[in-house]
């Protein structure tokens, strides 16, 4: 696994420096890029496989998080929060020569052995196209034989990425770039790099990156500098951003402005001279649904130890959802609906449902009409 990843580096033109031994786990690996720079990234890499195992699909493909024997441990996955390295969450399928990612952030603590699930039709895609992104539901384990450890999980859809081993440096670009991000946004950059053709992709990732945000780069560099809580989703910022942008420009609205205070909604603003209302601003999944359309996938990373309803809204924790459609759409444009006429989850009384269609009547573009309904 080691020499694929290594391999994977030197056939995109890069220099590997130093790499830790085969035995050793996680890999650590530092490399020179084709354009000067240095980068160190820390791979828990797994092996992939299809091996047939009884009550499982027969066209299910799988990597295992464990290291050694032990089945019951935790393991605690490094990410370095001064971003200087990069870390990758892989299963690698030497056979056929590709690989499967997972977000390190998503997955992080897990229970060992957790198994991440793909198809054979993805594994397919990837040998036909070498880069492809898809999404994957997550539920917590059902086992009741093999104890999992007591941690509350990440149960958003989460974005899985599989690419041939020439790819293996855009997957380490995008855990650079997309570090932090909605599964949605992060589909997104997943599908702008590739996209991205031939030398150089991390350097025109980087640019098209600020071309999609529509900011030069002081803005962007001002904006990342004066958030309070540093470095996060870069995307998710812009968003609320431009949602502030949108709401200050229509008629009626005024004191327009965003709220940095941990777990408060977005935006406060007033309608017609009226009382405060709050309003969230939620990215979209990347897919639409089957009716074609948009989707939220509506609750918080984590729930509260004890009550694992406490990972959805309630209708009061603020009165208006902004569905922010980029991940969709590539622009920047919001759909608008009350908290209040959102469906309601199936087994949790009194929070909102996670799954939630962005479409009439519930939603509209028109943020006037919503805030009219709050106001009466």
């Amino acid at each position: 696994m080691l020499k694929f990843i290594v391999d994977g580096l030197v056939a995109r033109g890069c220099r590997v420096l130093s790499t830790t031994a085969p035995n050793k786990a996680p890999f650590y690996i530092v490399f020179e890029t084709p354009s000067g720079s240095r980068q160190g990234v820390l791979a828990y890499a797994f092996f992939a496989n299809s091996r047939q195992t009884g009550g499982r699909p027969r066209d299910e493909h799988r990597f295992q998080v464990k290291y050694g024997s032990e089945l019951k441990g935790v393991l605690e996955i490094a990410v370095d929060p001064h971003e200087l390295i990069t870390t990758i969450l892989v299963g690698i399928d030497t056979a056929r020569g590709l690989f499967v990612a997972a977000d390190p952030l998503m997955h992080n603590p897990s229970p060992m052995s957790r198994s991440i699930e793909f198809k054979a039709s993805h594994a397919e895609e990837i040998a036909h196209d070498g880069w492809v992104a898809w999404e994957r539901d997550r539920h917590k384990p059902k086992t009741k034989t093999r104890p999992t450890a007591e941690i509350d999980e990440d149960t958003r859809i989460e974005v899985l990425v599989g690419g041939s081993r020439d790819r293996i440096f855009d997957l380490i670009q995008l855990e650079r770039i997309a570090r932090g991000l909605d599964p949605g946004e992060r589909h997104h950059v997943a599908d702008e790099l590739g996209n991205a053709e031939g030398l150089g992709r991390a350097s025109a990732a980087s640019h098209s990156l600020l071309r999609e945000l529509e900011l030069p780069p002081e803005a962007l560099f001002d904006l990342i500098d004066g958030a309070s809580r540093l470095k996060m989703a870069v995307r998710g910022w812009v968003a609320e951003a431009k949602l502030v942008d949108h709401l200050s420009a229509t008629p009626g609205v005024t004191d327009c402005r965003r709220l940095e205070g941990e777990g408060m909604p977005d935006v406060s603003l007033r309608w017609r001279g009226g009382p405060p209302i709050l309003v969230e601003c939620k990215n979209t999944l990347r897919k639409a649904d089957a009716r074609g359309h948009a989707r939220v996938d509506f609750q918080r990373t984590r729930a509260s130890k004890g009550d694992p309803c406490s990972r959805y809204y309630r209708p009061s924790d603020f009165q208006v959802l902004a569905a922010c459609l980029h991940a969709v759409s590539g622009e920047w444009k919001f759909q608008y609906a009350v908290t209040g006429e959102l469906p309601p989850h199936k087994s949790c009384p009194g929070r909102i449902s996670n799954g939630i269609a962005v479409a009439e009547p519930l939603f509209t573009d028109r943020p006037e009409l919503v805030f009219s309904k709050c106001s009466a």
